[in-house]
């Protein structure tokens, strides 16, 4: 009997340990930004930058700049060199907010992903790029199948206890 609770107790604690557990969060953290978040510009940059507080992977970065106008500013494949990621940009055109969206991954391969915005008060004579598309929504691993394993363990367990009982192996 003793050995079922046993049994019966650590199926618990191993599903909620598993249910509870924190995500890891040893990722890289936007330190700086050029031009400033929230800037007021008369002329636009010939680039964004983002730095971060440790190296990045070269590989999967993206960073797209979007107008006032929806349309993409940006140009260009982003550039990484250690710890700064940023890409070019066309001459800019209609006043308003333009949106720096970004997405890199950091050294220890965690995927990091914001923005921040910037705004134009001159217009420019540049022509913008294609409209942007919507950025799919951040995707991240379910906990729902470790739940319901720890649910069918816990059953599980129960039920065998339950059966060894009925048959008289207590």
């Amino acid at each position: 009997m003793r050995a079922t609770a046993a049994a019966v107790l650590a199926a618990v604690l191993t599903t909620v340990a598993l249910a509870v557990a924190p995500a890891a969060s040893a990722h890289a953290t936007r330190i700086a930004v050029d031009p400033a978040e929230n800037a007021s510009l008369t002329t636009g940059p010939a680039q964004v930058s983002a730095t971060f507080n440790e190296p990045l992977q070269t590989t999967f970065a993206a960073m797209t700049v979007v107008g006032p106008d929806g349309n993409l500013w940006s140009t260009g494949d982003p550039r990484i060199q250690g710890a700064v990621v940023s890409v070019a940009l066309r001459p800019l055109g209609p006043v308003g907010i333009y949106t720096v969206n970004y997405r890199v991954t950091s050294a220890d391969g965690h995927v990091v992903g914001g923005s921040w915005s910037f705004r134009l008060t001159t217009p420019g004579t540049g022509t913008p790029g294609p409209v942007a598309s919507a950025p799919s929504a951040p995707g991240g691993f379910p906990v729902w199948p470790f739940i319901a394993i720890g649910v069918v363990i816990v059953v599980g367990v129960a039920w065998w206890s339950w059966r060894r009982r009925a048959n008289g192996d207590a």
